[in-house]
């Protein structure tokens, strides 16, 4: 496991919330309908959010998969 790589991953998912999920998080059930210009900017939140966290996701992923290189192993798992 890489834990620096796994911190960063954890800090860009901090900022990704801090930043984005109070936008696209459903807000109190209110009588009006959200216009079309509403909606469209929600989908496109949404679909920066589910980008961002797609990468943050597979920068988990490769922390993990990336152990630490030792003397008997210099290539690390599966090398």
């Amino acid at each position: 496991m890489d834990p620096q790589r796994l911190k960063s991953a954890y800090e860009r998912l901090q900022l990704l919330d801090d930043r984005l999920t109070y936008k696209i998080r459903p807000h109190g059930g209110g009588l009006m309908r959200p216009s079309g210009e509403q909606l469209e900017e929600k989908m496109r939140h949404l679909a920066e959010y589910t980008v961002e966290l797609k990468d943050i996701l597979n920068e988990v992923i490769l922390a993990f998969a990336r152990a630490k290189a030792t003397p008997d192993n210099p290539a690390g798992p599966g090398g």
